[in-house]
C-alpha cells in the first residue's frame, strides 16, 4: 500500500514536472516498521534542488489534489532543499507542506523528530542513502521540543476533556482517544529517556517494560486498536478505560518531566 501510493504520487509529480522531485525519503511510522493500513498515514520528507517558486508550488498543490481523491492512506510530509538537510531545525522558516491530504504552500517547518528519524531511519525511494547525507540532528533542541509538546499539546488536551460534558470530553470516550493519547505520551517519555524515536507500537511496548503493572492493561488495550488485533476491549466501559487514559497520561508527563530536571 505504500508503495503503491508513493509510486503513484512520484509518476504524477514527474509527468507535471520532470525533475523537480529529486529526494523522496520516508519517515514516521513507515520507516519505523509500524504503518498500519487502517489508520496510518504516509509521512514523508520531499527534497528539491531550489524552493519551488509560484509554478512548482501550483504543480504540487495540484498533484496533492488529485491524490486526496484517493481514499487513505494520505501522503503526509513537508518539502525541503538539499541546502536544508544540514542545516535542519536551525531553519524556521515555513515550508511547502501536505497534511490529511491538503497541500499548504507556507506550512510549519519540520520538528526535530522529523529531523532526528529522516537521519536515522529514513527510507530513500529517491536519492542517496540519509547516511551518505548530512542531515541535522542536535539532542538537546530534541529534548526541548518533547517537553515543550508534552506541557503544550498533551496537557492541554487533557485540561480540555477534563468536564465529560464537553465536546472534548465526548471524544475521551472514543477508541481513537485510547490509540492516540497512550502511546503519544509514551513516545515523548522514550525520548527523553533514551535520545532515540519510537513508533507508536513501540512506545506502547516500551510502556510494558517501563512502568508499572498498574499501568499494562491500558497499554495493551492501546496496543490492540494501534494494530487492529480486534477483540473484545480489556475495560467493562468507556469510563473506566477513559479514567485510566487520563490517569496514564498525566502520570507519564509528571515521570517525564522528572527525566528532564534530574
Amino acid at each position: 500500500m505504500v508503495t503503491e501510493s508513493v509510486v503513484g504520487y512520484l509518476e504524477a509529480v514527474d509527468a507535471l514536472a520532470p525533475g523537480l522531485v529529486e529526494g523522496f525519503y520516508l519517515e514516521g511510522s513507515a520507516a519505523l516498521g509500524d504503518f498500519q493500513p487502517h489508520s496510518s498515514d504516509i509521512d514523508f520528507v520531499a527534497v528539491t534542488a531550489d524552493r519551488p517558486d509560484t509554478t512548482a508550488l501550483g504543480t504540487l498543490a495540484e498533484v496533492h489534489a488529485k491524490l486526496r481523491n484517493r481514499r487513505r492512506p494520505f501522503l503526509d510530509g513537508v518539502y525541503v532543499t538539499w541546502e536544508d538537510l544540514p542545516r535542519g531545525g536551525a531553519d524556521d522558516r515555513r515550508r511547502p507542506r501536505s497534511h490529511g491530504g491538503r497541500f499548504t504552500p507556507d506550512g510549519s517547518p519540520p520538528n526535530p523528530v522529523t529531523w532526528h528519524t529522516l537521519a536515522r531511519y529514513g527510507v530513500p525511494l529517491r536519492g542517496p542513502q540519509p547516511a551518505d547525507l548530512e542531515i541535522w540532528t542536535d539532542p538537546e533542541l530534541l529534548t526541548r521540543w518533547t517537553t515543550g509538546n508534552l506541557d503544550h499539546y498533551w496537557r492541554r488536551r487533557l485540561d480540555r476533556s477534563t468536564r465529560l460534558a464537553s465536546r472534548a470530553g465526548v471524544v475521551s470516550l472514543s477508541d481513537f482517544e485510547t490509540s492516540w493519547t497512550v502511546p503519544g505520551v509514551t513516545r515523548l517519555h522514550y525520548t527523553l529517556a533514551t535520545g532515540n524515536i519510537a513508533s507508536k507500537q513501540g512506545a506502547c511496548h516500551y510502556a510494558l517494560g517501563t512502568f508499572a503493572a498498574r499501568w499494562h492493561r491500558i497499554a495493551k488495550e492501546a496496543l490492540r486498536l494501534r494494530t487492529g488485533a480486534g477483540g473484545r476491549s480489556l475495560y467493562p466501559t468507556h469510563l473506566s478505560r477513559r479514567r485510566d487514559v487520563r490517569d496514564y497520561a498525566a502520570m507519564v508527563i509528571e515521570s517525564a518531566q522528572a527525566l528532564v530536571n534530574r
